[in-house]
């Protein structure tokens, strides 16, 4: 009898959540192309007036399905906090930067005009920085705090899980000199944009900011210097460190924390 019950009680969760999940193409003007992007809505969006909106960006190398299929779990977040998650493809390694050397790659201003004009134009959305959070994974971690920290008009909050918050240690790594040239011939475009030098933009409650990393990643070392200097300058955040790898097994337990504090910063 308690298998049944309890066989019972996940068919009717499941069927609470049923978000709906829509994969569709955004133009980008500056780009000259269209970018994929996945649009995940609370499955009684119709009756809703307006929602907030999360942004989640991708790693290195993956791709705009990657959150909602190696962490489904998301769909039922949007269901049960009753907001938007957006999903754009970011390239397969732009750093969500507007590249100085490639035309190609203009990521920021993509993301955080392009992609936020077109989703409140075709959703019914809150239309302003108090309605939007972006977040992200490595690649993507840093994205979304280089993106809300040049961008605080445009977003409320912004996270990172086991982001590459600091992109100067890592010269020789994924592609980015490609985005920004060697560093060694260009020291000066790495500084202006690495996320721990975007600290001078933020005063105390500008952006609401929440931060993990797993204490074996490779970032780790990075996010911790991010912390401290958050703290020297007095900017209120929430920093979560505990045991995890630079991996999906991480990342599926940090993004429903980072949700639930978007969550809460929301309701405020």
């Amino acid at each position: 009898m308690k298998l049944v019950l309890t066989l019972l009680a996940t068919l009717c969760l499941a069927d609470v959540y049923a978000s709906q999940v829509d994969t569709v193409s955004v133009n980008s003007r500056v780009m000259n192309k269209t970018v994929k992007t996945v649009v995940i809505v609370p499955e009684n969006y119709a009756t809703l007036d307006s929602l907030p909106v999360v942004y989640l960006l991708h790693g290195y190398s993956g791709n705009y399905a990657d959150w909602v299929t190696k962490v489904p779990e998301i769909k039922e977040l949007a269901d049960r906090y009753q907001f938007m998650i957006v999903c754009p493809d970011g390239g397969y390694s732009s750093w969500y930067w507007d590249s100085p050397i490639d035309e190609s790659f203009r990521y920021e201003t993509f993301v955080s005009q392009e992609l936020v004009n077109w989703v409140d134009s075709n959703y019914k959305t809150v239309k302003s920085r108090k309605g939007r959070a972006i977040s992200g994974l490595s690649m993507g971690g840093h994205g979304a705090l280089y993106l809300a920290m040049r961008h605080l008009d445009v977003y409320g909050a912004a996270g990172s899980t086991a982001g590459g918050v600091d992109i100067r240690p890592f010269p020789l790594n994924w592609d980015m000199a490609k985005r920004l040239g060697r560093y060694a011939d260009h020291p000066e475009r790495w500084e202006a944009h690495t996320v721990i030098n975007q600290l001078h933009k933020l005063t105390p409650d500008t952006l609401a900011l929440v931060i993990d990393c797993g204490t074996s990643d490779f970032f780790y070392p990075v996010n911790e210097q991010l912390h401290q200097k958050l703290l020297d300058r007095n900017i209120p955040h929430m920093y979560i460190t505990g045991p995890g790898a630079h991996n999906w097994a991480y990342w599926q337990q940090s993004i429903v924390y980072q949700l639930l504090y978007f969550h809460t910063i929301f309701r405020r």
